[in-house]
Protein backbone atom coordinates (compact mmCIF):
# COMPACT_ATOMS: atom_id res chain seq x y z
CA UNK A 1 0.00 0.00 0.00
CA UNK A 2 1.42 3.61 -1.10
CA UNK A 3 1.51 6.19 1.76
CA UNK A 4 0.38 9.30 0.67
CA UNK A 5 2.42 12.27 0.68
CA UNK A 6 1.81 15.79 3.01
CA UNK A 7 1.13 18.75 1.53
CA UNK A 8 2.00 20.99 4.11
CA UNK A 9 -0.62 24.69 3.20
CA UNK A 10 0.50 27.79 5.52
CA UNK A 11 -1.44 30.81 5.11
CA UNK A 12 -2.96 33.46 7.98
CA UNK A 13 -6.56 33.71 6.74
CA UNK A 14 -8.87 30.51 7.05
CA UNK A 15 -10.61 31.04 3.82
CA UNK A 16 -7.48 31.09 2.03
CA UNK A 17 -6.36 28.02 3.79
CA UNK A 18 -9.93 26.20 2.85
CA UNK A 19 -10.00 26.92 -0.91
CA UNK A 20 -6.23 25.46 -0.76
CA UNK A 21 -7.78 22.22 0.52
CA UNK A 22 -10.46 22.24 -2.01
CA UNK A 23 -8.38 23.00 -5.38
CA UNK A 24 -5.58 20.32 -3.76
CA UNK A 25 -8.28 17.44 -2.10
CA UNK A 26 -8.36 15.77 -6.23
CA UNK A 27 -4.88 14.41 -5.46
CA UNK A 28 -5.95 12.29 -2.42
CA UNK A 29 -2.55 13.22 -0.59
CA UNK A 30 -2.31 14.47 2.82
CA UNK A 31 -3.20 18.41 3.23
CA UNK A 32 -1.48 19.95 6.15
CA UNK A 33 -2.83 23.15 7.60
CA UNK A 34 -0.38 26.05 9.25
CA UNK A 35 -1.98 29.01 10.07
CA UNK A 36 1.33 30.70 10.65
CA UNK A 37 5.37 30.47 10.31
CA UNK A 38 5.75 29.44 13.43
CA UNK A 39 3.53 26.96 12.99
CA UNK A 40 4.91 25.87 9.91
CA UNK A 41 8.29 25.39 11.15
CA UNK A 42 7.09 23.23 14.04
CA UNK A 43 5.22 20.99 11.71
CA UNK A 44 8.50 20.76 9.64
CA UNK A 45 9.96 19.30 12.70
CA UNK A 46 8.61 15.96 13.03
CA UNK A 47 6.94 15.12 9.20
CA UNK A 48 8.05 14.44 5.79
CA UNK A 49 6.51 16.96 3.20
CA UNK A 50 6.35 16.51 -0.69
CA UNK A 51 5.83 20.33 -0.97
CA UNK A 52 4.96 23.48 0.99
CA UNK A 53 2.50 26.19 -0.05
CA UNK A 54 3.84 29.66 1.41
CA UNK A 55 1.59 32.40 1.80
CA UNK A 56 3.54 35.16 1.97
CA UNK A 57 1.74 38.49 3.48
CA UNK A 58 1.18 37.09 7.06
CA UNK A 59 1.66 38.92 10.21
CA UNK A 60 4.66 37.76 12.46
CA UNK A 61 7.09 35.74 10.38
CA UNK A 62 5.96 36.42 6.85
CA UNK A 63 6.61 34.17 4.46
CA UNK A 64 10.44 35.25 3.29
CA UNK A 65 11.46 34.89 6.88
CA UNK A 66 9.77 30.93 7.09
CA UNK A 67 11.54 30.24 3.88
CA UNK A 68 14.69 31.26 5.21
CA UNK A 69 14.28 29.22 8.36
CA UNK A 70 13.28 26.27 6.06
CA UNK A 71 16.29 26.60 3.95
CA UNK A 72 18.71 26.53 7.18
CA UNK A 73 17.75 23.15 8.32
CA UNK A 74 18.87 20.16 6.74
CA UNK A 75 16.14 18.30 7.23
CA UNK A 76 13.89 20.29 5.40
CA UNK A 77 15.97 22.44 3.05
CA UNK A 78 15.48 20.48 -0.19
CA UNK A 79 11.50 20.84 0.23
CA UNK A 80 10.50 22.90 -2.63
CA UNK A 81 8.35 25.81 -2.23
CA UNK A 82 5.94 27.57 -3.96
CA UNK A 83 4.87 30.90 -2.69
CA UNK A 84 1.19 32.27 -3.14
CA UNK A 85 0.93 36.28 -2.92
CA UNK A 86 -1.89 38.71 -3.30
CA UNK A 87 0.59 41.22 -3.94
CA UNK A 88 2.89 41.80 -7.11
CA UNK A 89 5.68 44.93 -6.67
CA UNK A 90 7.08 43.68 -10.06
CA UNK A 91 10.32 41.41 -11.13
CA UNK A 92 11.72 42.65 -8.00
CA UNK A 93 9.68 41.30 -5.53
CA UNK A 94 9.14 38.31 -7.45
CA UNK A 95 13.42 37.67 -7.31
CA UNK A 96 13.06 37.93 -3.63
CA UNK A 97 10.84 34.83 -3.76
CA UNK A 98 13.56 33.24 -5.96
CA UNK A 99 16.29 34.00 -3.49
CA UNK A 100 14.38 32.74 -0.44
CA UNK A 101 14.53 29.37 -2.19
CA UNK A 102 11.14 29.25 -3.64
CA UNK A 103 10.59 26.79 -7.25
CA UNK A 104 7.59 29.14 -7.99
CA UNK A 105 5.76 32.07 -6.98
CA UNK A 106 1.94 32.54 -8.24
CA UNK A 107 0.11 35.69 -7.87
CA UNK A 108 -3.48 34.95 -6.25
CA UNK A 109 -6.22 35.10 -7.86
CA UNK A 110 -4.17 32.16 -8.96
CA UNK A 111 -5.67 28.88 -11.68
CA UNK A 112 -6.86 26.58 -9.70
CA UNK A 113 -6.07 23.72 -12.66
CA UNK A 114 -2.50 25.22 -12.94
CA UNK A 115 -1.74 25.38 -9.11
CA UNK A 116 -3.20 21.32 -8.92
CA UNK A 117 -1.02 20.74 -12.50
CA UNK A 118 2.29 21.90 -10.16
CA UNK A 119 1.68 20.73 -7.13
CA UNK A 120 1.24 16.92 -8.97
CA UNK A 121 4.61 17.27 -10.54
CA UNK A 122 6.18 17.92 -7.01
CA UNK A 123 3.93 15.19 -5.49
CA UNK A 124 4.99 13.07 -7.95
CA UNK A 125 8.93 13.66 -8.03
CA UNK A 126 8.99 13.01 -4.07
CA UNK A 127 6.51 9.72 -4.36
CA UNK A 128 9.24 8.25 -7.24
CA UNK A 129 12.37 9.47 -4.55
CA UNK A 130 10.55 7.58 -1.90
CA UNK A 131 10.20 4.51 -3.75
CA UNK A 132 13.57 4.52 -5.16
CA UNK A 133 14.88 4.89 -1.52
CA UNK A 134 13.28 2.49 -0.33
CA UNK A 135 14.27 -0.06 -2.82
CA UNK A 136 18.29 0.84 -2.64
CA UNK A 137 17.50 0.41 0.83
CA UNK A 138 16.64 -2.88 0.66
CA UNK A 139 19.04 -3.59 -1.88
CA UNK A 140 21.82 -2.68 0.52
CA UNK A 141 20.15 -5.05 2.75
CA UNK A 142 20.41 -7.90 0.29
CA UNK A 143 24.46 -6.78 -0.67
CA UNK A 144 25.24 -6.96 2.76
CA UNK A 145 23.80 -10.06 4.12
CA UNK A 146 23.59 -11.78 1.10
CA UNK A 147 27.34 -13.33 1.85
CA UNK A 148 26.52 -16.68 2.86
CA UNK A 149 23.13 -17.21 0.04
CA UNK A 150 25.82 -17.57 -2.54
CA UNK A 151 24.75 -16.81 -6.13
CA UNK A 152 21.29 -16.61 -5.83
CA UNK A 153 21.43 -13.42 -3.20
CA UNK A 154 23.55 -12.25 -5.79
CA UNK A 155 21.09 -12.76 -8.92
CA UNK A 156 18.68 -11.39 -6.74
CA UNK A 157 20.44 -8.11 -5.80
CA UNK A 158 21.65 -7.54 -9.75
CA UNK A 159 17.74 -8.08 -10.43
CA UNK A 160 16.96 -5.49 -8.44
CA UNK A 161 19.56 -2.91 -9.11
CA UNK A 162 18.47 -3.13 -12.68
CA UNK A 163 15.23 -2.57 -11.63
CA UNK A 164 16.32 0.49 -9.72
CA UNK A 165 18.41 1.76 -12.84
CA UNK A 166 15.78 1.19 -15.29
CA UNK A 167 13.23 3.37 -13.45
CA UNK A 168 15.96 5.72 -12.43
CA UNK A 169 16.56 6.45 -16.64
CA UNK A 170 13.06 6.44 -17.37
CA UNK A 171 12.17 9.82 -14.94
CA UNK A 172 15.89 10.78 -16.76
CA UNK A 173 14.13 10.84 -19.59
CA UNK A 174 11.71 12.87 -18.85
CA UNK A 175 13.72 15.46 -17.33
CA UNK A 176 15.67 15.70 -20.38
CA UNK A 177 12.65 16.39 -22.70
CA UNK A 178 11.49 18.86 -20.00
CA UNK A 179 15.09 20.79 -20.14
CA UNK A 180 14.93 20.75 -24.33
CA UNK A 181 11.55 22.19 -23.98
CA UNK A 182 12.50 24.90 -21.87
CA UNK A 183 15.43 25.46 -24.10
CA UNK A 184 12.92 25.87 -26.95
CA UNK A 185 9.87 28.01 -25.29
CA UNK A 186 12.04 31.01 -23.46
CA UNK A 187 10.40 29.96 -20.17
CA UNK A 188 9.82 31.83 -17.30
CA UNK A 189 12.23 31.76 -13.84
CA UNK A 190 9.61 29.51 -12.40
CA UNK A 191 9.89 26.84 -14.77
CA UNK A 192 13.49 27.20 -15.19
CA UNK A 193 13.75 26.81 -10.99
CA UNK A 194 11.10 23.23 -11.17
CA UNK A 195 13.87 22.06 -13.74
CA UNK A 196 16.49 22.79 -11.65
CA UNK A 197 15.03 21.15 -8.58
CA UNK A 198 14.59 18.20 -10.59
CA UNK A 199 18.06 17.99 -11.84
CA UNK A 200 19.89 17.99 -8.41
CA UNK A 201 17.44 15.42 -6.95
CA UNK A 202 17.84 12.94 -10.49
CA UNK A 203 21.52 13.75 -10.14
CA UNK A 204 21.60 12.52 -6.34
CA UNK A 205 19.58 9.61 -6.62
CA UNK A 206 21.82 8.23 -10.02
CA UNK A 207 24.86 8.91 -7.47
CA UNK A 208 23.22 6.72 -4.64
CA UNK A 209 21.99 4.32 -7.41
CA UNK A 210 25.67 4.27 -8.73
CA UNK A 211 27.37 3.45 -5.53
CA UNK A 212 25.84 0.13 -5.22
CA UNK A 213 27.38 -0.98 -8.70
CA UNK A 214 29.64 -4.15 -7.82
CA UNK A 215 33.72 -2.57 -7.40
CA UNK A 216 31.96 0.50 -6.25
CA UNK A 217 31.92 0.05 -2.05
CA UNK A 218 28.77 0.92 -2.00
CA UNK A 219 27.61 -1.28 0.87
CA UNK A 220 30.23 0.57 3.22
CA UNK A 221 29.16 4.55 2.26
CA UNK A 222 25.65 4.87 0.53
CA UNK A 223 25.40 8.84 0.10
CA UNK A 224 22.12 10.54 0.23
CA UNK A 225 19.85 10.95 -2.86
CA UNK A 226 18.67 14.29 -1.11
Amino acid sequence: MVQKAKILLVDDRPENLLALEAILSALDQTLVRASSGEEALKALLTDDFAVILLDVQMPGMDGFETAAHIKRRERTRDIPIIFLTAINHGPHHTFRGYAAGAVDYISKPFDPWVLRAKVSVFVELYMKNCQLREQAALLRLQLEGGGGKGAVAGRESAGLLAELSARLAAVEEQAEALSKQLDDDSADAAAVATAAHLERKLTGLRRALDALEPGTGGGASLPSPN
